[in-house]
């Protein structure tokens, strides 16, 4: 079908009955569109790898609307992990621990952890609680392709692959969840997200690891080097900004954390402030604009790694084929090694 409907109370209840049925539907969460099947149906959960042309070796997220949920999916919940899920939760924090045998390989690409994360969107929450079971979602969008963080994009991406699609307006943090693997009383940074790291930091009182080391197969979601891709080729700038009002921008439009006066209509300025949280919010909308604008090439000015700054940079490399320089007066673009 395809439909995409108002996420009004009757029309949840209907999306909930449409997972317990083994369909597909797509719903709101703080973070991004998630596109969700009932966690223990396997064939629901195979049609998500359909739908989205997302390779088996790639493991989903599962959702969960109370913590009590989780004792269905990970064998224990180490002291630490409580303190985080007690903090955190509901919100874009994920965690990576031990599965029951309960949860199918196939959710896990075939590990001996599962991701569960609860979302602080109130359309998510009631969605799952009124489906009764955990749900897998992974972004509701085209494997690799740019997250979704409106209704529409779930329709532009997937059209009819989706049995419904529950419009709760635009998401508010607008990247996915942080993503941490708790293992052998240490926490390991798999993906920076929604919450910062400091954060987590701050609380725990100690470091999180970041994430080194890691060979084989993906741990969790957006592990892989190239990700969350515009159908534009995108690069990231290196160099100071006032370089770029010397050179041919020709085709080529300009992202921007903060107001630049040269670039007239071919810069998209992600925040008047300079404000991450709204850099964050319209990244992924703005890398879509820049499709409907069929530009040419586009470039990225890079924003501090720290906070949430971490994840708009992990986006931005996954995103990006490379980087930019003014070389001699003239643009250059240095594709990166996949």
């Amino acid at each position: 079908m395809g439909k995409v409907i108002p996420a009004t109370e009757e029309n949840i209840k209907l999306g909930a009955k449409l997972l317990a049925e083994g369909k597909l539907v797509a719903f709101p969460t703080e973070t991004v569109y998630g596109l969700g099947a009932v966690f223990c149906l396997e064939r629901a959960v195979a049609r998500i790898f359909e739908a989205k042309k997302r390779p088996f070796f790639d493991p989903l997220i599962v959702h969960v609307a109370s913590k009590e949920k989780v004792s269905l999916l990970w064998r224990e919940v180490p002291h630490e992990v409580e303190v985080l899920l007690s903090h955190f939760w509901p919100g874009p924090l994920t965690l990576v621990l031990p599965r029951k045998e309960t949860v199918p390989d196939i959710v896990t690409a075939g590990l001996d952890t599962v991701a569960v994360r609860m979302p602080a969107h109130p359309v998510a929450l009631k969605l799952i609680k009124y489906c009764g079971f955990p749900v897998a979602a992974p972004s509701a969008n085209l494997f690799g392709h740019v997250s979704p963080t409106r209704a529409e994009d779930v329709k532009e991406d997937l059209g009819d692959e989706v049995d419904l699609i529950l419009d709760g307006g635009v998401t508010s943090v607008g990247v996915e969840s942080t993503i941490l693997l708790f293992k052998e009383g240490d926490f390991y940074l798999l993906r920076p997200g929604g919450v910062a790291v400091e954060l987590i930091e701050e609380l725990l009182g100690r470091k999180i690891i970041l994430r080194k080391g890691f060979a084989g197969p993906a741990l969790a979601p957006g592990m892989l080097k190239t990700h969350y891709a515009p159908r534009v080729p995108l690069y990231i700038f290196e160099g100071a900004v006032e370089e770029l009002g010397k050179v041919n921008l020709e085709g080529v439009f300009v992202l921007s954390p903060f107001p630049l006066s040269f670039f007239g209509d071919k810069v998209f300025v992600l925040s008047e402030k300079e404000d991450l949280r709204e850099v964050a919010f319209r990244l992924f909308a703005a890398l879509r604009e820049l499709e409907r604008r069929r530009a040419k090439k586009a470039l990225a000015i890079p924003v501090p790694e720290a906070g949430l700054g971490r994840a708009i940079m992990d986006r931005l490399r996954k995103a990006s084929r490379g980087v930019a320089r003014v070389v001699d007066g003239k643009l250059v673009f240095v594709e990166k090694v996949r």
